[in-house]
């Protein structure tokens, strides 16, 4: 069988929520069959509106080129590449015409559309609706009809537009793929969906550092939901992890336990066996870490404290620099430092830290 799924790269890290969906499709490749993976190089350029509230910002040409350079690296450390064909929707959709489009689309109904959940509250609520969030489903529907899809995976929140592909495909006389939804896994606030858009998200190639750090922080009340959609540990599995819950076995161990065996999932072994140690070194002891990197700049010559955050790699703007700051974010030598309009000098190695896993040692030159 063809099985297919669908990705948008709306950012260049891959994360563990989607991990979930894709270690889905590795199960039906190690049962011998074909997984099409169909990158939405055109679609992402209009947007998904699945589950928003208002319109999604469209990504441009340039980002998506940017943001499928890696993603192929990040697909096969779960993926069988000799099994896997991989398909940009953009060969088949970028070639529609006007007239194509509206042929296209005369397939499916507007009340069809309005059955959408997100459509229909936003159209209740007054909210606008743009015309291209209306094609966005038809063309993520014509793709299963492109690539013949048997099946297509999904997370549930992709329930109507992979049913729309099985009315797409029996207007061209296919056989309607199956559908298959996968759990939504919660990101790191526990509260909305991982995604990469909401920043709440565990990449699959971040350092071992970073995801240990990161699935350290989620609350405790995901960590059996962690264990079983990043892990797929059995119901006899997760029992005896509640049952250790529930004896009073402190949460942060269990943690260490998941975030142990992700780390090794996406790099390794001794690797991950490393991060715990670092993990325990930073917070129990209240130690650095043994590998901190370094940032050179003028002996005696002063910069600005938001400017230096920027140079050093925490932050993507002056705006966030200050933000971390003002709420105590950032440590320099152990001593906490809240005032955003600092300009300080350094003639000797000094250590930056911004939360509580980020460091970087500065070097004088």
């Amino acid at each position: 069988m063809r099985v297919k799924l669908g990705i948008d790269p709306t950012a260049p890290d891959i994360h563990l929520g989607f991990a979930v969906v894709l270690r889905k499709l590795r199960d039906f490749q190690e049962l011998g069959h074909t997984a099409v993976l169909v990158v939405g190089d055109f679609t992402a350029r209009i947007g998904d509106p699945s589950g928003r509230s208002k319109t999604r910002p469209p990504l441009t040409e340039e980002d998506v080129k940017q943001n499928m350079k890696s993603y192929e690296k990040q697909i096969f450390k779960i993926l069988d590449k000799k099994n896997t064909e991989i398909r940009h929707n953009s060969k088949w959709l970028a070639k529609l015409t006007p007239s194509e489009i509206v042929k296209l689309t005369s397939r499916i109904t507007m009340a069809k559309m309005m059955e959408r959940d997100d459509f229909a509250k936003r159209f209740k609520d007054e909210q606008p609706i743009a015309l291209h969030e209306f094609l966005y489903p038809v063309f993520q529907a014509y793709d299963s009809v492109a690539v013949e899809a048997d099946i297509e995976l999904g997370g549930t929140d992709q329930h109507w537009n992979h049913l729309l592909g099985r009315d797409m495909q029996r207007s061209f006389d296919q056989e309607p793929q199956v559908v298959m939804l996968m759990p939504i896994l919660e990101g790191l606030d526990g509260v909305r969906k991982m995604s990469k858009s909401y920043g709440n998200y565990v990449g699959v190639t971040e350092s071992p550092k970073e995801q240990f750090g990161k699935l350290m922080s989620i609350p405790d009340d995901l960590i059996l939901r962690y264990f079983k959609l990043c892990l797929d540990y059995d119901e006899d599995s997760l029992a005896t992890i509640k049952k250790k819950l529930k004896a009073g076995e402190n949460p942060r161990d269990i943690k260490m336990d998941l975030a142990e065996k992700v780390v090794s999932l996406y790099h390794d072994k001794k690797t991950a066996e490393k991060a715990k140690k670092e993990f325990i070194k930073i917070f129990s002891k209240n130690k650095e870490p043994e590998d901190i990197e370094e940032l050179k700049i003028t002996r005696g010559e002063e910069i600005w404290i938001v400017e230096l955050l920027e140079q050093a790699g925490f932050v993507k703007s002056r705006g966030e620099a200050r933000r971390l700051i003002q709420n105590g974010a950032l440590k320099i030598d152990g001593k906490k430092v809240t005032d955003f309009t600092l300009n300080i000098s350094f003639d000797k190695d000094t250590v930056l830290r911004v939360g509580k896993l980020r460091f970087i040692k500065i070097k004088p030159k």
